[in-house]
């Protein structure tokens, strides 16, 4: 695959994630790789905190693009391509934990669900007596914290976290990129928060005593 810092300055640069990846289907080489650069920090970044690993990370982010490549004839432009992208990339970097046994790091922030009726944010489910994540990372020291926290929730609850918190992504996408209901999104939002308050009162806890 191409090194997407190097795409091709013809392929339009203001167009949509879907008008490119047409522009590729219909031939347009440059335009899968402006795609490619488009998505190369965000969901670099995802697969990193989700893996925990950025070696492999950059192997599953490789082979989600090559996904795309091969299934973009198929997919349905009436749709939106970021959700499909990261339903690849999550199916992807699942399939590389099972095999590798790996466990990833991440970090949380901002408002969950963002534009919806019944959005909510992170201090609205967070205990007022644990400070928000944002808050938490503003050192590398307590961002590491936070990365130990997460990496070691269990596989739904991290994942739901990283797709609403640091991605921002709907309740209705998170549903569609885990393939489960979206009664059952929010319920594990919940339990996530809850969860990531109570490691992090644990360590806290810990470190004080030490």
């Amino acid at each position: 695959m191409s090194d997407p810092g190097r795409a091709d300055e013809r392929a339009e640069p203001t167009a949509s994630d879907e008008e490119l990846l047409l522009q590729y289907v219909q031939g347009e080489a440059a335009a899968f790789e402006a795609l490619v650069r488009r998505y190369r920090r965000e969901l670099f970044h995802f697969l990193a905190r989700f893996l925990g690993d950025p070696v492999l990370a950059e192997d599953v982010f490789q082979e989600t693009f090559l996904q795309v490549h091969l299934s973009s004839g198929g997919f349905d432009f009436s749709r939106r391509l970021k959700p499909w992208l990261f339903t690849i990339a999550a199916n992807k970097a699942r399939d590389a934990l099972r095999s590798r046994f790996r466990r990833p790091a991440a970090e949380l922030d901002a408002e969950v669900a963002a534009g919806e009726a019944d959005s909510i944010r992170y201090v609205d489910l967070m205990p007022a007596n644990v400070p928000p994540p944002t808050e938490i990372a503003e050192n590398r020291e307590t961002s590491q914290a936070v990365k130990n926290i997460v990496r070691q929730m269990p596989e739904g609850l991290r994942t739901v976290l990283l797709l609403s918190y640091f991605h921002q992504f709907s309740y209705k996408d998170i549903a569609e990129i885990l393939h489960v209901p979206l009664g059952t999104v929010k319920s594990r939002l919940h339990v996530a928060v809850k969860e990531f308050a109570r490691r992090w009162k644990a360590a806290s806890g810990k470190q004080d005593h030490d």
